[in-house]
């Protein structure tokens, strides 16, 4: 039974793109792995830009920057 947990940035995804979402990826494992897609489960989870860092910094602070 996979199990796939995707984290993404809140950024006011909406659910019709969470739901396009969790239906390419379940169809990408039945594809690559030949997993049953009635026990493959997706979970997305939004984390906020402040509590997301990369190369030393919050990507609130690169957004903020340009970067």
């Amino acid at each position: 039974m996979p199990f796939i947990n995707i984290k993404i940035a809140k950024d006011n995804v909406t659910a019709e793109k969470k739901a396009e979402l969790i239906k390419g990826v379940t169809q990408l494992m039945v594809d690559v792995l030949g997993k049953n897609p009635n026990s493959t489960m997706v979970l997305i989870e939004e984390v906020e830009t402040d509590n997301w860092g990369i190369g030393g910094e919050t990507v609130t602070q690169r957004r903020q920057k340009g970067n």
